[in-house]
């Protein structure tokens, strides 16, 4: 049964005010782009934006499918714009990031789906700020392995592609998606990358089961995945799935633990945490460790 009344306390966020995130959402206008922290209502879009930060949402702000946990609009797209990578270079560069974050809305109605403009956006910011590491965020481009290896040939440092939730509630949460397909893309994603990290990522709160979670672990323990995000799941306006339950910090904090036991290498959980929020930390989290590992043995 959905819950109902106020959100716990952990889930309360309090926004930070002043210049940095009028000069993020100013710069980002200007230059014509799109953030999947304003199109998807992400809840820490205050604490990035204030610590000068962006997930750059590429090709257009309109999905081709429909899943019913997103606050992304869903329709028919504008043309792919092929000015677009340089413009999100532009922004790295302005910003001075050193990790970006490159997401998208899915576009099945193009036969690559838009696979070229995420690489062109890698290479464009390579080119522009040689030292910052990329992160993409891609969809399932209809299980094309043509189109996987165009973004891999580009050399992101990242790789990730959310599973979003267990298998029993794709038919309710991800029509036209497959979780098999899903699982395949980070496996061929690791294959033709193995110095790549793969990443992939649970909303929990959708009705799940703690086994069922685990068993999703486990499936990606044995793609080779390196990194999981496990984060709640919160209903973006009435049209959208319930909430089933709000997951309490402590189990976001055991399933964690449970899956580096299963061999994930690190896993990111918390009520707040999303895809992309902290993305840099949790990589360099991963190499820390990797290196301390390595010094030990």
């Amino acid at each position: 049964m959905p819950v109902s009344g106020p959100k716990p306390p952990w889930l309360r966020v309090r926004l930070p005010a002043g210049g940095a995130c009028r000069e993020v959402n100013s710069l980002l206008d200007n230059l014509g782009l799109h953030t999947v922290c304003e199109e998807a209502q992400c809840p820490n879009k205050g604490e990035c934006f204030h610590s000068g930060t962006a997930t750059f949402l590429i090709l257009g702000d309109v999905c081709t499918r429909r899943c019913r946990f997103c606050a992304v609009p869903k329709g028919v797209p504008k043309p792919l714009d092929w000015d677009e990578p340089e413009r999100v270079a532009r922004a790295v560069e302005a910003l001075g990031l050193k990790y970006a974050v490159i997401t998208s809305v899915t576009r099945d109605d193009v036969p690559d789906g838009g696979a070229a403009i995420f690489a062109e956006t890698i290479r464009a910011i390579r080119r522009r700020t040689p030292g910052c590491k990329v992160e993409v965020l891609v969809p399932d481009f209809q299980g094309s392995e043509a189109a996987l290896q165009v973004v891999m040939s580009a050399g992101p440092d990242v790789l990730n592609h959310n599973l979003e939730t267990v298998p029993r509630l794709y038919p309710i949460a991800r029509p036209g998606a497959d979780y098999d397909r899903s699982l395949r893309l980070l496996q061929r994603a690791k294959e033709m990358a193995p110095n790549a990290l793969t990443k992939s990522g649970l909303m929990l709160g959708l009705g799940e089961t703690l086994d069922e979670v685990r068993a999703v672990m486990a499936d990606l323990v044995r793609i080779r995945c390196d990194l999981l995000t496990l984060g709640q799941y919160l209903q973006p306006s009435r049209a959208h799935l319930p909430v089933e339950r709000y997951v309490p910090p402590e189990e976001f904090a055991a399933l964690a633990r449970e899956g580096v036991a299963l061999g994930l290498k690190h896993v990111e959980a918390g009520p707040l945490v999303r895809s992309s929020y902290h993305a840099r930390e949790q990589v360099e989290d991963f190499t820390a460790e990797n290196a301390e590992a390595a010094e030990i043995t």
